[in-house]
């Protein structure tokens, strides 16, 4: 048995966005007069659009809809993206090296929108076969849905797919969808132990998933 496809976390793998999802979250709660809670962060990395922005509804206390607060947020984050996309240093060119030997898809917790946004302006709308966002499933991360989604609308097995996640909750989902799993733990927000022992194969930098490396895995 031998790796068919790769299916890449988009935020914390390709792009270097956690840290602005943080800072505009936070500066858009304060907004409101309220403060994240103090697990707020970590559970937000990898929720889906709907579960993120209800949690600031609901439990951190922005007092508007769930919808406008996704609405609100999403729209900041775009703006932040096209005044300046901050891509991971050699993530464009990892991509295409394994997309010459691989399938590759994309399973992402950004909404749609932004997706689309961050590959057309990172020149990798190509470079994809499927792309999906948490949006489009039931759960979003640490639940596997989106990955069970990637694997079986290639017409692949878990088994022979591996992921490249860097959040607590991307390995998670990674992990229990039966996917080997690649960790690129990220400086700022370092996963958890129980999330990086799903992994396979823990690297420093996306640049060291080379297609050595993933043949390696099973």
């Amino acid at each position: 048995m031998s790796i068919e496809a790769i299916v890449f976390d988009l935020d914390g793998v390709i792009i270097d966005t956690e840290e602005v999802w943080e800072e505009v979250r936070r500066a858009y709660v304060a907004g409101h007069g309220r403060e994240f809670l103090p697990d707020s962060q970590d559970r937000m990395m990898g929720m889906s659009t709907v579960e993120w922005s209800t949690h600031l509804a609901e439990e951190v206390g922005v007092p508007l809809p769930p919808a406008q607060v996704a609405t609100d947020v999403l729209g900041k984050m775009a703006e932040r993206y096209r005044e300046s996309l901050p891509l991971i240093p050699g993530s464009v060119e990892t991509v295409r090296a394994l997309g010459a030997r691989y399938r590759l898809a994309l399973a992402s917790s950004s909404a749609r929108l932004l997706i689309d946004q961050v590959l057309d302006t990172a020149g990798l709308t190509d470079a994809f076969e499927l792309t999906l966002s948490t949006e489009e499933v039931a759960r979003g991360k640490p639940a596997p849905d989106v990955y069970l989604k990637a694997v079986a609308e290639l017409g692949l097995t878990p088994e022979v797919c591996a992921a490249v996640e860097d959040s607590s909750n991307g390995l998670r989902s990674a992990g229990s969808a039966g996917l080997a799993v690649i960790a690129v733990p990220h400086g700022v927000y370092p996963p958890a132990p129980d999330a990086l022992a799903q992994a396979s194969l823990v690297v420093k930098a996306v640049t060291e998933v080379t297609v050595d490396a993933v043949a390696a895995l099973r």
